[in-house]
């Protein structure tokens, strides 16, 4: 590890802190790619017909997917420095604190987030992800999430720009009980009990843990807990059959066949609020009004789940030839989804189309120290250029 420790150190040097990644593509076997992450039309089965095709791409992520027959560095971010590549989970293991500050090394001794483009023809089945009680019983952590749907990656909705969330008001667990036991039968009719919600660019949602939901085909901008738990419990989608194993992979192996344990595993009050929309959906947030000087940041993902702060993201958008200099409270991961100019050292320019396995300018990681200090970002070109960034707890 010596060798990563004075290479990631050698990369921060000469980046003032910070990191240039290279791009993290992940398939999903029971998806059908969206085809909007500029990956080039041959590349989307690049990892073959078996794995599925290619609907995400991970930035910053030090956390492994959760996919049958990958590779055991699937989903990893690699820090790319001197032709040479290592991975950021490598990275900060032997850099610690220096890379993602005190305070979260010394309460998870690891970046215990990372946030993707999840990109679809058409719907997710209807799912949730266990909370960190529930993961436990099988060696994982539980995962909260978040959605922003960038204007920039949505020119087309693709087949359903709707998300189902939740259950509707005066479901019963009985019902849902009875929609799993139905499972084999075809569509179990889980979607009958839940309310799809229009997606709107430019907003986003917050989704606790044990909350079903059926994600919609726009392109999705999604921070989250660094893990890839999760229970689908919708037999079919668009004719297409989810199998079994996927309601029941992270719950422990002698509950797979109790559906009321499957059901009760669900957060009722959170799944039946009459109120979940006000609960959840999130508006972007000016932070002051800087638009006269050329730039302006944005909250788009903010707020607690069960009282703690997780996650939280921004876009920030500088217009042709302004400048600014940008402070935040720790560490992030940045991806670039329009314009070119820079970021402190390193040229950024957001791509038309890109390679499999080809390295772009688009994705950095900037560290806690050099995040407080404030890093400069410069517009070079002729249209804006826009970002978004996440931060851990």
């Amino acid at each position: 590890m010596s060798d990563i420790a004075q290479l990631a150190s050698n990369a921060l040097t000469e980046g003032g802190g910070i990191l240039r990644m290279c791009p993290t593509w992940v398939p999903r076997s029971f998806l059908q790619p969206g085809r909007r992450l500029k990956l080039h039309p041959a590349d989307y089965y690049a990892l073959g017909m078996d794995r599925g095709g290619i609907d995400e791409r991970w930035f910053g992520s030090t956390t492994i997917a959760a996919n049958e027959g990958a590779s055991p560095d699937e989903g990893l971010s690699y820090c790319e420095f001197g032709g040479e590549r290592f991975t950021l989970r490598d990275a900060i293991a032997t850099l610690k604190s220096e890379i993602v500050g005190d305070a979260i090394w010394s309460k998870y001794g690891r970046w215990p987030v990372y946030s993707k483009f999840f990109d679809n023809m058409g719907p997710i089945p209807h799912h949730m992800h266990q909370n960190a009680e529930q993961a436990k019983l099988v060696g994982q952590e539980g995962k909260p999430e978040s959605y922003y749907f960038p204007p920039q990656m949505n020119a087309i909705g693709n087949n359903f720009p709707y998300t189902f969330m939740g259950l509707e008001p005066g479901t019963t667990k009985q019902d849902v009980v009875d929609a799993l036991a139905r499972w084999n039968e075809g569509d179990n009719g889980i979607l009958d009990l839940s309310k799809a919600y229009r997606l709107k660019p430019g907003t986003g949602w917050l989704i606790p843990p044990c909350v079903l939901h059926a994600p919609g085909s726009l392109v999705t901008f999604e921070p989250q807990w660094g893990s890839d738990v999760f229970g689908m419990y919708q037999s079919l989608v668009e004719g297409r059959p989810v199998p079994r194993s996927l309601l029941t992979k992270d719950f422990p192996e002698d509950k797979h066949n109790d559906l009321e344990y499957l059901v009760d595993a669900l957060d009722w009050e959170r799944n039946v609020d009459p109120n979940f929309k006000d609960n959840n959906y999130l508006e972007p947030i000016n932070i002051g009004e800087t638009t006269g000087d050329g730039y302006q940041d944005r909250w788009i993902v903010y707020g607690r789940i069960d009282g703690q702060q997780l996650f939280s993201a921004k876009e920030l958008t500088v217009q042709p030839g302004a400048k600014c200099t940008i402070k935040d409270g720790g560490a992030y991961g940045w991806i670039t989804v329009q314009g070119e100019g820079h970021i402190g050292k390193l040229r950024l320019q957001t791509p038309a189309m890109i390679r499999f396995g080809q390295m772009t300018e688009d994705e950095v990681f900037v560290t806690h120290k050099a995040a407080r200090a404030g890093v400069v970002v410069e517009n070079t070109g002729t249209e804006p250029l826009v970002s978004l960034r996440y931060f851990g707890p």
